[in-house]
């Protein structure tokens, strides 16, 4: 199976380059709009015998694929879906043939796996990393599983309307993803940007050689599926417009040699709230004027500038027939429901824009009695089942939604808060309240992204997975101790150069000492230093730029600017004012701390909106809301999410409670039997400068 792949043409120019798939730009006018060329003529006489004889997945069509024999291909077994008889659909349509294809069947549920499996692949045998994609969803999941199984590092960009089941999909294949308060033509230019800054490959969608010939393969197998015959119309829901430009490319191809007889016809279909080739097309333009400001629920087709893509369509429009429809978001849903009722098939609202501009096709007499017509059915019912993964998953970036377009300076102040969100360290360590102080005392200083464990054996999967900027780890673990850590991350050419930092109690040997010389950054004696001066190693130690980018102020620092006492702030929260006043007086024996009252859930949290508490203690009993519900709801606030907190309770607590209060506390004294120095000891520990 050789493919006839031949030459590289530019869409815009028509300049010709060599056959490579790796090509990116027009050497002779920069334009991305990059086709394939191939030797149809050379194309074997018995080429649809051969054909039938492969396997059923897309990668059957290989003379027509960019891919040289022998190319070592990852699969998910893409290709392949069912044609499926639309009975019902007919019947109430009162149309003679309808056909579904069903593009739901594959790997994630969308016809975008066929997108991401040769770009992937193309990617792959490039030796590319990592890369940077921007999407509505679909194309995010789609090639955040292929990146997973080829071992690609994956940085996808989505709008902040993609729903938060996607975004768990895809943190579950391990992809980092960043949401953008902004329309996706804005996350595109954040995207871009990203890749250009950090030097990372980025997926350029519809413009790219591989993207487009996937999806050219949907036309082959329905010719296929229909016997060799080509239907008289292809319907699809658009955004950017890659299926039916891709779709459009195997028809002509497929003409070109002789298969089939005539051109299917085209219906692009878009959705109201943002159809910017529908409009332009109402209006005979040549080229599409852009949808600033998408307005239509079904977000995943939410392009408002397809570019190039619109001129292909509306020149095959005008040269073949076809038409270009907009629908409603109801009439979306309602189509929806229709063809779940008629003919089983559960989808998801994109995917029903297609049928919603089906009907109007045949109601406004673009589509005659007695034509054949086929619709994608792009992708299934979207996913509600819900990941236990927290927000550290993701990334945030706001556009100004007044703006009339994205400002240099606000892109460039952006991207550096995004440099340092993805900044991110693994801490290990067997004692959680030290893991955990750790984690706080860096993001006191810096948005950096800190994950823990607490097992050594744990860490290792943790920073083999995440890839850290650097790693902070104890020596004396039980198990796998923190040599044995050190000396499994130096074997493993992927953690290999990643730089790790000592903190630990142990006294070392000189033996020890000089081993640690070889495998770790430096080494640091708990109780021997300043919190502040291991963050300011750490922050050099991962940021290059760190000289032009200070650190952020901490309270006290903040507080010390304008010449008051530095003092620490706590704030008691006791249900017994007697108790509260103890606790006060206790903590204010020591003048560097400032304490704060509250005997009920609802002051405290008026007290913490006012200014939030460098340290929270808690009791478990109040007479509002119970202790364990109020930590809930300061785990899930910003300003107290990260706030060191202790439990004090007045009650013998059962072993359950106590484990469930394990992770959110960083530590738990019983009243009556509390040592007053060890208490205050502790304290001093959790908020040591």
């Amino acid at each position: 199976m050789s493919t006839l792949f031949k030459a590289v043409q530019c869409l815009e120019c028509g300049h010709q380059m060599a056959a490579d798939i790796t090509l990116t730009k027009c050497e002779a006018c920069g334009s991305f709009w990059l086709d394939a060329i191939y030797d149809l003529k050379a194309l074997p006489a018995d080429w649809m015998r051969q054909v039938k004889e492969r396997d059923y997945t897309l990668w059957r069509y290989a003379e027509l694929l960019p891919f040289p024999e022998g190319y070592p291909i990852i699969t998910m077994g893409e290709g392949g879906t069912p044609l499926i008889r639309a009975w019902g659909l007919e019947k109430e349509l009162s149309r003679q043939e309808i056909w579904i294809k069903d593009e739901r069947q594959l790997a994630t549920g969308s016809f975008k796996d066929r997108q991401a499996a040769l770009a992937v692949n193309a990617l792959k045998a490039q030796g590319i990393k990592e890369l940077v994609l921007a999407s509505t969803g679909n194309a995010a999941a789609a090639y955040a599983a292929y990146c997973a199984r080829a071992g690609i590092k994956l940085w996808t960009f989505v709008t902040g309307s993609v729903p938060a089941e996607k975004v768990r999909e895809l943190a579950l294949y391990g992809a980092e993803v960043v949401k953008v308060t902004g329309t996706y033509d804005e996350t595109k230019v954040v995207a871009a940007n990203f890749a250009k800054r950090h030097r990372l490959y980025f997926d350029r969608g519809a413009k790219s050689i591989p993207c487009k010939e996937s999806m050219k393969t949907i036309a082959f197998e329905i010719v296929e599926q229909l016997h060799w015959q080509a239907p008289d119309w292809y319907v699809q829901a658009v955004s950017g417009g890659i299926g039916p430009l891709g779709v459009l490319k195997g028809f002509q191809e497929l003409y070109a040699a002789g298969i089939i007889d005539h051109m299917p016809k085209i219906a692009v279909i878009q959705t109201e709230g943002c159809a910017p080739m529908v409009r332009s097309w109402e209006k005979g333009l040549d080229e599409a004027e852009p949808v600033e400001q998408p307005d239509s629920l079904i977000t995943i087709l939410a392009t408002g500038k397809p570019g190039m893509a619109y001129k292909i369509l509306k020149r095959a429009a005008d040269e073949n027939g076809g038409a270009m429809i907009s629908v409603s978001d109801g009439e979306a849903f309602r189509a929806m429901r229709r063809v779940a009722r008629l003919e089983g098939y559960s989808m998801e609202p994109a995917a029903s824009v297609a049928f919603a501009g089906l009907e109007k096709l045949i109601r406004r007499g673009y589509a005659r009695p007695g034509e054949k017509i086929v619709v994608n059915c792009s992708g299934h019912t979207f996913s509600a089942e819900k990941y236990t993964l927290e927000d550290r998953y993701l990334f945030s970036l706001t556009i100004d939604p007044q703006a009339e377009r994205l400002p240099v300076e606000g892109l460039t102040t952006a991207l550096a808060s995004l440099d340092e969100q993805i900044t991110t360290v693994v801490v290990v360590d067997d004692n959680p309240n030290d893991s955990r102080l750790i984690r706080r005392l860096l993001q006191r200083y810096k948005d950096y992204r800190v994950f823990e464990a607490n097992d050594a054996r744990d860490g290792l999967e943790l920073i083999k997975q995440r890839r850290p900027d650097l790693v902070v780890t104890d020596l004396m673990m039980p198990g796998m101790d923190g040599f044995s850590l050190l000396d499994e991350l130096k074997q493993d050419p992927r953690t290999r150069n990643t730089p790790v930092i000592i903190v630990s109690a142990k006294t070392l040997s000189p033996e020890e000492k000089q081993r640690l010389e070889q495998l770790a950054d430096s080494v640091w004696q708990k109780g021997n230093f300043s919190t502040k001066q291991l963050v300011e190693y750490v922050v050099k130690k991962v940021d290059k730029s760190a000289a032009a980018q200070p650190m952020k102020e901490s309270p006290t620092e903040t507080r010390a600017s304008f010449g008051q006492e530095q003092r620490r702030r706590i704030l008691v929260i006791d249900g017994q004012p007697q108790d509260a006043q103890l606790m006060r007086r206790l903590l204010e024996t020591h003048s560097r701390f400032e304490v704060q009252l509250a005997t009920t859930a609802k002051d405290a949290l008026s007290k913490i909106e006012q200014q939030p508490p460098e340290l929270i203690i808690l009791s478990l009993e109040l007479p509002d809301i119970n202790g364990e519900a109020l930590l809930g709801i300061f785990r899930t606030h910003l300003e107290t999410r990260n706030t060191p907190v202790i439990v004090l309770t007045s009650q013998q607590i059962s072993a359950e409670l106590r484990a469930r209060l394990a992770s959110n506390v960083d530590s738990i004294w019983q009243k009556d039997a509390m040592d007053r120095s060890s208490w205050l000891s502790h304290i001093e520990f959790l908020l040591s400068e």
